[in-house]
């Protein structure tokens, strides 16, 4: 069974920093996009990141884009989101997520989800 956990959440000051990671078990991860989903309290649960297992084209939201970096360690089974200029805007659950192959168009229904670390952005 796939199990998703991330971690690296916390409360800062807006435009700080914050790195979050995710670890997988329970299966291999080859060909396997992960990524990043966020939500709000009181809003629906968002897209903010993937990246293939190739580490080829990443896709970013346009609200996280060219502020957040998504990266991946294939040999550990890890995903990460550098998350930089971090605004009140950004505060949410982040959710790590997983799925079997490239995908193409809109992610909206991952295979897998972790359950979530909180960030918090005040100021």
């Amino acid at each position: 069974q796939v199990q998703l956990v991330e971690s690296g959440g916390g409360q800062v000051q807006a435009g700080a920093s914050l790195r979050l990671s995710c670890t997988g078990s329970g299966r291999t991860f080859a060909g396997y996009t992960m990524g990043w989903f966020r939500q709000a309290p009181g809003k629906e649960r968002e897209f903010v990141s993937r990246i293939p297992w190739n580490r080829g084209q990443t896709v970013y939201a346009d609200s996280v884009k060219g502020r957040f970096t998504v990266s991946r360690d294939n040999a550990k089974n890890m995903v990460y989101l550098q998350m930089n200029s971090l605004r009140p805007a950004d505060t949410s659950v982040y959710y790590c997520a997983t799925s079997a192959g490239v995908i193409v168009g809109p992610w909206t229904s991952p295979a897998s989800w972790g359950q979530g670390t909180q960030v918090t952005v005040v100021g």
